[in-house]
């Protein structure tokens, strides 16, 4: 995108209340934060199952208890962070840590619609967690926490 798209954004009535009140901010830092607490922890809980854990539990009877919660935490995490992204939208443009999290954010978003559109239908009660499962999860879980990762890394570069 043109910078100049990246600087009426900044400049918009919105981005600067934003960024002058003093609690506004923080406040929707913290609707981020658990934002992602819920769809991190659910996400971790699934992938945890497809690993084994709580094995008495069908794969998708967790599905059905978790994943809803990662579905409803879209609605805190995606505006909470484009009200972030409008407050600082010059600077978090160019910031190469900010790139690597939307991209890690996308690879995350794809394994887990690759896997629900693939892999759940086979993850049955009787029948031991397919390998590709089993792969989705630990990928799941290495995107989460590098995304997480990068969330906290912003600010230093």
């Amino acid at each position: 995108m043109p910078a100049d798209v990246f600087e009426w954004l900044e400049a918009s009535q919105l981005a600067v209340f934003i960024r002058q009140s003093p609690l506004l901010f923080p406040a929707i830092e913290v609707v981020h934060i658990v934002g992602f607490i819920f769809l991190v922890g659910s996400a971790f809980m699934f992938d945890l199952r497809l690993l084994g854990v709580a094995g008495r539990l069908a794969v998708k009877d967790a599905a059905g208890y978790v994943l809803p919660w990662s579905r409803r935490s879209l609605l805190l995490v995606i505006p909470s962070g484009l009200l972030l992204f409008i407050s600082q939208a010059t600077a978090l443009s160019t910031n190469s840590i900010f790139g690597i999290k939307l991209i890690l954010i996308l690879a995350a978003f794809t394994n887990a619609a690759i896997f629900h559109r693939y892999t759940l239908a086979r993850c049955e009660r009787s029948v031991p967690t397919p390998p590709a499962a089993k792969a989705a999860a630990i990928l799941s879980l290495l995107l989460w926490t590098a995304v997480i990762t990068c969330g906290r890394l912003i600010a230093y570069f």
